[in-house]
C-alpha cells in the first residue's frame, strides 16, 4: 500500500506534468512561427495554428500524412537537410523555400531537432519554420531599386537606360520576360520600348510591334491606369493574341503595371511567365514601385533626347538652307542671264532693221533693269539669310521702286490709241489688274472621281517624259469621290509623278495606285529609283526636299533623271494636306549599292556596275508616297 506521501508525490507531478502541456499548448498555439512535428516516415503528427495560417494546411487534413511541399528542384536539397539533422541531432537557420496549399512559394528559414524517447532513440523530428520571404524580398527590392536608382544618373540615353531597368525588373520579380512599352502620343499606340526575353534576337521580335492604345492588357492598363495581374492567359479574353503569333512568346501568366507621371500614364511595365510560383500582391507593390520611381526620369530622359534630336535637326535645316540658297541661285541665274541677253539681242535686232522707237526701248530698258534687280534680289537674299543687316530704308526703297515699275507697266497698257483715259478710270483698271495679278485665288471645292482623274491626268503628263525609258504601271480602283478643287489636286498629282519619274533610273519602274482603305480613298505613287537615307526622310518637308549640290546640276530639263525639281513639291502638298484635310505618308529605302547622298546613280540600270539584271534595281530602293483622302 502506497504511502501518503508517495501519493501526494504522484499528484503533485500529475499537476506539474498537466500544467507543462497547458503550457506548451498554449506556446505553441500563440507562437508565431509555424511548428511542424513528424514522424520517422514523414508523416504529419502535429502542426500548430501558425502553420495552418502560414501553409493553409488543417491538421485534421493532413495527420498522418505527407505534406507535398518541397519544390521538385529542392528535393536533393532537403534529402541533405535531413541527413544534416540526423548526423547533428540540430539544425539551425537551414535556408529554403516550400509551397503554400494555394501554390505560392515561400522563403523560410528552418530551424529543427531529433525528439528521442527515453532510451535515446529517434522517434520524430520537429521543425520550426520561419517565414521570411517579405525579408528577402524587401532586401531584394532595396537593392535593386538602389541599383536601378544609380543607373538614373548613369545612362543619358534612353534606350540605354530603359534597358537596364529591364533587366532589374526582371530580377526582382522572377520572371521570363520583362518589357517596357511606352506610348505614341502621335499615333495613339502602344509600342515596346524595350523587350528582355530569352535573347537579343526575341528581344527584336517584339520591338517591330506596335498595336492600339487600348488592346491587350498592357492597353487596358494603359488606359485605366490601375494594375492588373493574369493568374492564365487562356482565361483572359482581352489578351493581343497576336503578340505570341508574332513572337516566340508563349503567355501563361502576366503583370503589368502603368508608368504613371502626375497628370497622365506614359506607358506600361509588363512581366510574364512567373518561373517559380504564381504573381502575387506583392509582385504588384514591387513592380509599381520601380513604374513610380522610372516614370519621371524615363521622361525626362525622353524630352532631352527629343531637344538632342530638335538641335540636330535644326543644324541639318542650316545645312539644308544653305542648299536650297545655292540651288535658286543657280536657277536664278541661268534663265535670268539667258532673258537679259535676249533683251540686248531685240534691242540689236530692231537698230538693225532701222526700228527706233521711244516707248518700245523703254519697254526694253524697263525690263532689263528688273532683270537686274531679280540678281540684285538674289544677292540680298543670299546676305540676310548669312545674318548681315539692312536697314529699314534700303527694304522700303526697294519696294517703292517694285510698285513705281509695276504701276507703271499696268497704266501704261490702258493708253489706247495715244490717247489717256481719266486717272480714276486708270487707277480702277489698274487695281483691277493688281487683283488678278496678285490678289488671292479663290478656290472652289468640287467632286472629284479619283481613278477617273488620275487616268486622264496620267494620260496628259505622258508626252512630257516619254523620252525617258520607264515602265509605268497604273492600277486604279473606282473609290468614294474626293472633294477639293481640280487645280489643287492637278498641282499634287503632277509634282508627285515628276518626282517619281526625276529620281527612278532609265530601266526602272513606277506604280500609280487608287484604291480604297477603311473606307477612306487612297492615292499611291511608288517609284523603284534610288530613295531617300533616313536623314534625308526624316527632314522632307522641313528642308524643301534638299536638292542636289548645285555642282551637280547641268541644263536640264524636267523629268530627266536627277534634274532635281524646284525642290518644293512636297513641302506644298504638305500644306495642301492641312488645308484640304487629306493626310501625306512617305516611307523610303535608299538603294543599297549607293547608300551615301553623295553617292551618285549613274541614271540607267543598263550602266549599273552593281546590276546584272533590271531586278536587281528594282529590289534595292524607291520611295512610296501615299495620300489618304
Amino acid at each position: 500500500m502506497a504511502s501518503p506521501t508517495s501519493e501526494k508525490s504522484v499528484q503533485q507531478l500529475y499537476k506539474e506534468t498537466r500544467l507543462a502541456q497547458k503550457r506548451l499548448d498554449t506556446l505553441l498555439r500563440f507562437l508565431p512561427d509555424p511548428v511542424f512535428a513528424f514522424s520517422l516516415n514523414n508523416t504529419v503528427e502535429y502542426v500548430n495554428p501558425a502553420f495552418e495560417r502560414v501553409f493553409g494546411w488543417k491538421l485534421k487534413e493532413i495527420r498522418g500524412k505527407n505534406i507535398p511541399f518541397i519544390p521538385d528542384h529542392l528535393l536533393e536539397q532537403a534529402r541533405q537537410g535531413m541527413k544534416q539533422l540526423y548526423e547533428n541531432r540540430t539544425v539551425l537557420d537551414f535556408e529554403t523555400q516550400r509551397y503554400t496549399r494555394d501554390g505560392r512559394l515561400l522563403d523560410i528559414l528552418i530551424n529543427g531537432a531529433i525528439l528521442y524517447d527515453e532510451d535515446d532513440t529517434p522517434m520524430g523530428q520537429v521543425l520550426i519554420l520561419r517565414d521570411i520571404t517579405f525579408e528577402k524580398r524587401m532586401a531584394k527590392t532595396n537593392r535593386i531599386m538602389f541599383d536601378i536608382s544609380t543607373a538614373l544618373h548613369t545612362y543619358h540615353k534612353l534606350g540605354d537606360l530603359v534597358t537596364i531597368i529591364t533587366a532589374e525588373i526582371q530580377k526582382l520579380v522572377n520572371v521570363e520576360g520583362a518589357f517596357i512599352l511606352l506610348a505614341d502620343r502621335d499615333t495613339d499606340e502602344l509600342y515596346f520600348f524595350t523587350a528582355r526575353f530569352k535573347d537579343a534576337a526575341s528581344g527584336r521580335k517584339f520591338k517591330k510591334l506596335r498595336f492600339p492604345a487600348d488592346q491587350g492588357v498592357s492597353g487596358h492598363v494603359f488606359k485605366t491606369g490601375k494594375p492588373l495581374l493574369i493568374p492564365d492567359i487562356t482565361q483572359c479574353h482581352f489578351y493581343l493574341r497576336r503578340v505570341d503569333e508574332e513572337t516566340d512568346l508563349v503567355a501563361k501568366n502576366m503583370l503589368s503595371v502603368p508608368i504613371k507621371l502626375k497628370d497622365r500614364v506614359i506607358g506600361v511595365v509588363s512581366v510574364v511567365n512567373k518561373l517559380q510560383g504564381q504573381f502575387d500582391d506583392t509582385d504588384t507593390d514591387q513592380l509599381m514601385m520601380v513604374a513610380s520611381t522610372v516614370a519621371l526620369p524615363i521622361e525626362n530622359t525622353r524630352i532631352h533626347e527629343e531637344l538632342e534630336q530638335s538641335y540636330a535637326d535644326l543644324k541639318m535645316l542650316n545645312q539644308a538652307k544653305d542648299q536650297v540658297i545655292n540651288h535658286l541661285a543657280h536657277e536664278l541665274k541661268t534663265p535670268v542671264s539667258v532673258v537679259d541677253a535676249a533683251m540686248k539681242l531685240l534691242g540689236k535686232k530692231l537698230a538693225a532693221k532701222g526700228i527706233s522707237d521711244e516707248k518700245i526701248q523703254t519697254i526694253i530698258d524697263r525690263a532689263r533693269r528688273n532683270l537686274k534687280r531679280i540678281l540684285e534680289i538674289q544677292f540680298e537674299v543670299e546676305d540676310l539669310l548669312k545674318k548681315k543687316q539692312f536697314t529699314a530704308h534700303h527694304i522700303l526703297t526697294r519696294l517703292v521702286d517694285a510698285c513705281v515699275d509695276e504701276l507703271t507697266l499696268l497704266a501704261e497698257t490702258e493708253v489706247r490709241d495715244g490717247s489717256r483715259t481719266g486717272s480714276v478710270e486708270v487707277m480702277t483698271s489698274v487695281r483691277q489688274a493688281v487683283e488678278k495679278i496678285f490678289g488671292p485665288g479663290r478656290l472652289s471645292l468640287q467632286t472629284i472621281s479619283l481613278d477617273q482623274f488620275m487616268e486622264l491626268h496620267v494620260q496628259d503628263l505622258a508626252p512630257e517624259f516619254a523620252f525617258r525609258r520607264l515602265t509605268l504601271e497604273t492600277g486604279l480602283e473606282p473609290t468614294d469621290p474626293v472633294r477639293m478643287p481640280e487645280e489643287i489636286l492637278e498641282i499634287i498629282a503632277t509634282g508627285l509623278i515628276r518626282n517619281a519619274v526625276e529620281y527612278t533610273p532609265d530601266g526602272g519602274k513606277i506604280d500609280i495606285r487608287v484604291f480604297t482603305r477603311k473606307n477612306r480613298p487612297v492615292l499611291m505613287i511608288k517609284d523603284h529609283g534610288i530613295g531617300f537615307t533616313k536623314d534625308k526622310l526624316r527632314l522632307i518637308f522641313e528642308n524643301y526636299f534638299t536638292p542636289p549640290e548645285s555642282s551637280e546640276y547641268t541644263t536640264k530639263q524636267p523629268y530627266e533623271f536627277n534634274a532635281g525639281g524646284r525642290g518644293f513639291d512636297l513641302l506644298r502638298i504638305k500644306l495642301f494636306s492641312e488645308r484640304f484635310n487629306f493626310t501625306l505618308d512617305i516611307d523610303s529605302t535608299r538603294c543599297a549599292f549607293i547608300p551615301a547622298d553623295t553617292d551618285t546613280c549613274p541614271g540607267d540600270i543598263r550602266r549599273c556596275t552593281f546590276c546584272t539584271t533590271p531586278d536587281d534595281c528594282l529590289n534595292s530602293g524607291g520611295t512610296t508616297v501615299m495620300l489618304t483622302f
